[in-house]
């Protein structure tokens, strides 16, 4: 490997292959970058410095992504021709023997770091793409995490433990991926969307301790943040409170950043409850690392003649702020791009105060006062030169616009800070209520305990309950999630009939698991790491697919193998499925 040539002395003799990166012929001389996944080093064919005639030629023919092996001696370069942008830029190999084993095509573009190319380019030819140094560093990065996670887990006694690909269809949330069964016509297997059910299984088992690398599926929509198959690293633990589990998941973050990048981080992590990021970011995965917290203006504004803030409060709304710093003088153009911005997120508009050297200006100046929109703009925290967006309407509507305001200010004025800063969001709501469906959801999954002291109100105030839940949150995205589970059959039928299953129903989806629960059922709870994200944000990238080999695009389609496609008619015949009724029949719900 070229690191190796890093620990042989000069004059020391080595065997290196690898790939062509570029070449630069003089001639007499002949220069080639060397490139392997462990880095890159210069390769010198000199007929003056030993090497024969018939090797210098057979350099010349040599064109990039070749594939070569060189044997030849380590040279100190000279001070004035060192290389400082590569780990081996001191030395160089004076080559004596050259064998072609492969020759290449013209890539369709250059297997080099910041190249600027469409990414369907990439993605059809990925296995190029992989080739790139930093693409490379990405997956050893993604091996290291791995690794310092197992390893962490296993010194603390958890057991890896491989659970079903092929499992039953049961209602979790999003769509499930279908197999059909060959030995039982007109049924089908489900992949799973997580191993959710068969983890609690396994501590009704008595495994106590368990991890997993799940590989998951979930047919739904997609985004640069999320692909239809994916990885958690998945965790449960019998016998344990919350509050240390949740130590240990730290402790184990510590680990990893300290091993893989040499971060350390401070602990204990901020812990929030679900309530609080609302009300202080709009997000119930905030990022932590800049300010701008969201205000109440509400106390200041009940006797306003402005229809729009009193008929809020009088609904049992709310008006909130968001300071803009710095963007006092922003266009009208730009302000109403912010409206349309927030028309998104269900919100009619965004009011606006203006701090500059030419006095107060407002979108609603005619209804209040300049002290007013000054005391208005001070409790947002406003300075000269800020700006201040206020909204009004249903707290549901108005923290997670403002809160994607904030979110939008951070990224695009760039007040983040470097590093990475996790917390803990907890006290989530169990329920909520899905107007469209007319019906009650599980916030995270039908499985998560109640907080006993709210269990009461789960038959006659279930909005009211809170869940045993918390998700790990990591410079604005959410990297885990979990809960204690429920362990107690009563408990899960109650939260069955609350979120609309008949006994029959819920016995017919879920019976093998509550069946389960009649044999002493530990206390119990877990987490799932979303390891690509994890792995995303570590490694400074966008898009989730910079962190896995073969990934799908935003329309879940593998641009390298040309999945999903067609099977023949005797494939489908074998399944015993008719495709033509089927598709008909699904074009017309579309």
């Amino acid at each position: 490997m070229v690191h190796d040539t890093l620990q042989v002395p000069a004059g020391g003799q080595v065997t290196l292959t690898g790939w062509v990166s570029r070449r630069r012929d003089l001639g007499s001389i002949v220069f080639i970058d060397l490139r392997d996944r462990t880095g890159i080093i210069q390769l010198v064919f000199d007929a003056e410095k030993g090497t024969p005639k018939a090797v210098l030629e057979r350099a010349g023919q040599l064109r990039s992504e070749y594939v070569i092996a060189v044997k030849g001696t380590v040279v100190q370069r000279d001070e004035k021709v060192v290389n400082p942008k590569i780990e081996t830029g001191h030395i160089e190999l004076s080559v004596q023997e050259l064998e072609i084993l492969n020759a290449s095509k013209t890539p369709p573009f250059y297997i080099e770091d910041g190249i600027e190319v469409d990414e369907a380019v990439r993605l059809r030819y990925r296995y190029l793409d992989l080739r790139r140094p930093e693409m490379q560093q990405m997956l050893k990065l993604r091996h290291q995490v791995a690794r310092a996670m197992r390893r962490y887990l296993d010194e603390h006694g958890f057991l890896e433990v491989e659970t079903p690909m092929l499992t039953r269809s049961t209602p979790e949330g999003a769509r499930d991926y279908l197999v059909p069964s060959r030995l039982q016509p007109g049924e089908f297997y489900a992949l799973p969307q997580s191993p959710q059910l068969f983890k609690q299984l396994l501590m009704v088992a008595g495994v106590e301790r368990y991890y997993q690398m799940a590989r998951c599926f979930r047919d739904e929509d997609l985004r640069a943040d999320r692909q239809p198959e994916f990885t958690q690293f998945d965790i449960e633990q019998s016998f344990i409170p919350k509050e240390t589990f949740q130590s240990m998941m730290e402790e184990m973050m510590v680990e990893v950043f300290r091993d893989v990048l040499g971060v350390n981080l401070a602990t204990p992590f901020l812990r929030l409850s679900y309530q609080e990021a609302m009300e202080r970011y709009g997000s119930d995965k905030p990022d932590i690392r800049f300010g701008l917290e969201l205000t109440d203006l509400g106390d200041l504004v009940t006797e306003t003649e402005f229809r729009v803030f009193r008929d809020a409060l009088a609904a049992g709304g709310v008006v909130k702020a968001v300071r803009a710093p710095g963007c006092a003088t922003w266009s009208r153009k730009q302000l109403d791009e912010w409206n349309q911005f927030v028309a998104s997120y269900g919100l009619r508009g965004l009011a606006t105060i203006a701090l500059t050297e030419g006095g107060v200006k407002s979108s609603i100046a005619k209804f209040f006062t300049e002290d007013e929109l000054r005391a208005l703009a001070s409790r947002a925290g406003a300075e000269m030169g800020d700006l201040v967006f206020i909204a009004a309407g249903p707290r549901q509507v108005v923290l997670p616009a403002l809160g994607a305001v904030r979110s939008r200010l951070g990224a695009d004025l760039k007040l983040a800070k470097d590093g990475f800063h996790f917390l803990w969001v907890v006290d989530f709501p169990l329920l909520e209520y899905d107007e469209e469906e007319g019906r009650y959801v599980a916030m995270h999954h039908p499985f998560t305990m109640p907080k006993w002291e709210d269990l009461p109100l789960l038959a006659d105030n279930p909005l009211a309950v809170r869940a045993e839940a918390y998700d790990l949150v990591l410079n604005g995205f959410e990297v885990a999630g979990g809960s204690m589970r429920i362990y107690r059959r009563e408990i899960q039928n109650q939260m069955f009939e609350r979120l609309g299953f008949s006994p029959e129903e819920a016995y017919e989806k879920f019976g093998f698991l509550l069946d389960a629960f009649e044999y002493g059922t530990p206390p119990h709870g877990g987490i799932a790491f979303g390891f690509d994200r994890l792995v995303m944000i570590m490694g400074g990238r966008k898009s989730l697919r910079d962190c896995i080999a073969f990934p799908k695009t935003s329309s879940g389609t593998d641009l390298l193998t040309g999945a999903p496609g067609d099977v023949s008619p005797e494939q489908l015949a074998v399944l015993g499925l008719d495709l033509a009724e089927r598709v008909r029949s699904a074009k017309s719900l579309v």
